[in-house]
C-alpha cells in the first residue's frame, strides 16, 4: 500500500449507537474517517438509517465486520456476501473486512474463535478470502485477533498471518491492542513482532484498551481508555512502517463523544509528531493495565 495513494488518512472512530445524535449533527474535525460494522446497518431504517445517511454525506466509511467466517468450516454465505457487496457500494466504503478467525460450524456461533495456527489452516484461509474477494471484485482488509489458546499449533501466530496475506493477496488491518494483550497472554516481544509485520499491506490500523483479569491475563475488551505501552507500540509501528490511517475502538463503558474525541486526538498528534508537524504528542493520563 502506497500510503499518500490510501483512500483514506489520518485519525479514525468506531461509529457507535451512543454516539450517533452528536454525529449525525456535526463531524468533529478530529475525526478524519469512520469505521462500521455492516451487520450492524444493513437494513437500518427508520430514525437509525436516517442518522447513518446523514453521517455518511459528511464523513468517509470504512467498514470491519463479524460474521464473514473466513476460517470456519461452513461453506461462505453467498447472499450474505452479495447484501455486504451492495451496502459498500450505497456507501462508498472505503475497505472493507473481517478478522483472521472463525464463528461458525453448522451455524453461527456469535464468537471469534481462534484458529489453529496450522500452514493447511492458512493455506484453506487464504483460499476463502480469495473467494470473498472474487465476490465482492476488490481486496479485502484481515484482522489479526486477539486470541487465549492455540488449539494446535504448528507454525508460529506470525507465520500465519504472513501465510494468508500473501497466499489470499489480501490487506491487513493492524490491530496495535491485539499484539500487545497477545504478547502478554502468550510471552512474547510485541515489537519484534510488530517489525516483523509485511508492512506494506496495511490498510489501516485499530487502536483500543483492554482489562486485566489476572496480572499475566488481560482481555480485549475495547471498554477502558488506551494505556501508554499501547500508545508507544503505535509511535513504533509509525517510526518503522510510516503513518496509516489510525481508527480508535471503543465497544464498552462508552463514553460521551467529547471524551472519546481526546483519544481520536492522541493518534493525530502522534501522526503529526511523525510527520514533522510539531513535537511529541503529550502523555494522556491513563489506568494501568
Amino acid at each position: 500500500m502506497v500510503l499518500d495513494q490510501a483512500p483514506v488518512h489520518g485519525a479514525g472512530l468506531g461509529l457507535r449507537r451512543a454516539h450517533l445524535g452528536p454525529l449525525s449533527d456535526r463531524i468533529p474535525a478530529a475525526i478524519d474517517f469512520m469505521e462500521l460494522a455492516p451487520e450492524n446497518w444493513i437494513g437500518a431504517g427508520g430514525r437509525l438509517g436516517d442518522a447513518l445517511n446523514r453521517i455518511a454525506e459528511n464523513t468517509t466509511f470504512v467498514s470491519h465486520g463479524l460474521l464473514l467466517n473466513l476460517g470456519g468450516p461452513d461453506p461462505l454465505n453467498l447472499e450474505f456476501l452479495r447484501r455486504i457487496k451492495q451496502f459498500l457500494e450505497r456507501y462508498g466504503v472505503k475497505y472493507y473486512g473481517d478478522h483472521l478467525t472463525y464463528c461458525a460450524d453448522a451455524g453461527y456461533l456469535y464468537e471469534l474463535l481462534p484458529m489453529p495456527y496450522t500452514d493447511e489452516a492458512a493455506r484453506y484461509m487464504a483460499g476463502r478470502i480469495r473467494q470473498v474477494q472474487d465476490v465482492l471484485q476488490r481486496q479485502i482488509t484481515v484482522e489479526n485477533a486477539s486470541y487465549y489458546c492455540t488449539p494446535g499449533q504448528e507454525i508460529t501466530e506470525l507465520d500465519f498471518i504472513q501465510t494468508v496475506l500473501s497466499e489470499a493477496d489480501c490487506l491487513m488491518l493492524l490491530d496495535i491492542n491485539n499484539i500487545y494483550v497477545n504478547s502478554v497472554n502468550h510471552g512474547y516481544d510485541p515489537v519484534a513482532f510488530l517489525k516483523q509485520l509485511p508492512g506494506e499491506r496495511i490498510a489501516y490500523a485499530h487502536i483500543a484498551g483492554h482489562s486485566g483479569v489476572a496480572p499475566e491475563i488481560i482481555v480485549d475488551t475495547h471498554g477502558t481508555p488506551v494505556i501508554d505501552p499501547v500508545w508507544d507500540l503505535l509511535n513504533t509501528a509509525y517510526e518503522h512502517f510510516g503513518v496509516f490511517p489510525t481508527m480508535l475502538e471503543r465497544d464498552e463503558n462508552i463514553p460521551l463523544l467529547d471524551d472519546v474525541l481526546g483519544e481520536v486526538e492522541h493518534i493525530r498528534q502522534i501522526q503529526a509528531q511523525h510527520r514533522g508537524e510539531f513535537g511529541p504528542a503529550p502523555r494522556l493520563r491513563q489506568a494501568s493495565s
